[in-house]
């Protein structure tokens, strides 16, 4: 699919008006907890505490019904997206899951299983704006091609269920693209700093016209108010979320 660019009348033809859909991003990943790239090679799914925090998500929607009559489950193929479908599934009927790798986190080549210190001693840190079509890691993605295989995977789904509600188990890469593509963010999202939290809900509804942001990094269900003092399942957010490098001048 080639990519129209934010504004095109052609953009999301083809979705049908008041499709749903709601990405999940996976619960805390092995990865996340050792600082690691996890790619197709060295992914080791979820943590203990990430299956209690997808747990959690799919116990609020048993109680809920809030995503009730989903007509799809889909998944990236890293383990860690796939064990999150496997838990949610049951609380969505029993849906099977489709996997697919257009729905997983930015392919990171020769850097997979790195720690993101030596990822950043080997390669650097990417500048927004300046280095979105550099493919930095021999066999990675450029950030524009991340974004443009995601923004295309994530409307491919939608596509595929007009008038209907679809979960993705996916990624927090995959939430950023759908903020920066479906909200038309210039310069590839250079301006937009988020953070979604694992087993968060973000979720979207297309009017015809426009997408509606319906909510953005729903995690109630990892609070203690949700589950009695000393169960909290929100971890914080790591050390480089808010870190920001000092503008220079050409």
């Amino acid at each position: 699919m080639s990519y129209e660019e934010p504004g095109s009348p052609d953009r999301y033809a083809g979705i049908a008006p008041g499709t749903r859909l709601v990405i999940v991003r996976h619960g805390e990943a092995v990865s996340n907890a050792e600082d690691t790239l996890g790619g197709h090679d060295t992914c080791k799914g979820l943590t203990e505490h990430g299956r209690q925090q997808v747990a959690a998500l799919a116990d609020r929607l048993k109680r809920t019904g809030e995503l009730d009559g989903a007509a799809a489950l889909y998944s990236s193929i890293l383990r860690r997206a796939v064990e999150t479908a496997e838990i949610l599934a049951p609380a969505l009927g029993g849906l099977e899951i489709r996997s697919t790798c257009s729905l997983c986190e930015r392919h990171v080549g020769e850097a997979d299983g790195m720690t993101w210190a030596e990822f950043e001693e080997t390669y650097g840190r990417e500048v927004p704006g300046v280095d979105d079509d550099r493919v930095v890691v021999p066999g990675a993605e450029s950030w524009r091609g991340f974004l443009d295989r995601a923004d295309a995977a994530l409307v491919e789904v939608m596509r595929s269920h007009p008038e209907q509600l679809v979960v993705v188990a996916g990624h927090g890469g995959l939430v950023g693209a759908s903020v920066i593509r479906f909200l038309g963010i210039p310069g590839n999202g250079a301006a937009f700093r988020g953070f979604a939290d694992n087993s968060s809900m973000t979720e979207w509804w297309f009017t015809g016209r426009r997408f509606w942001f319906v909510r953005y990094n729903d995690a109630a269900h990892l609070d203690k108010e949700a589950w009695g003092a000393g169960h909290g399942l929100r971890l914080p957010p790591p050390s480089w979320v808010g870190y920001e490098t000092e503008d220079t001048e050409a």
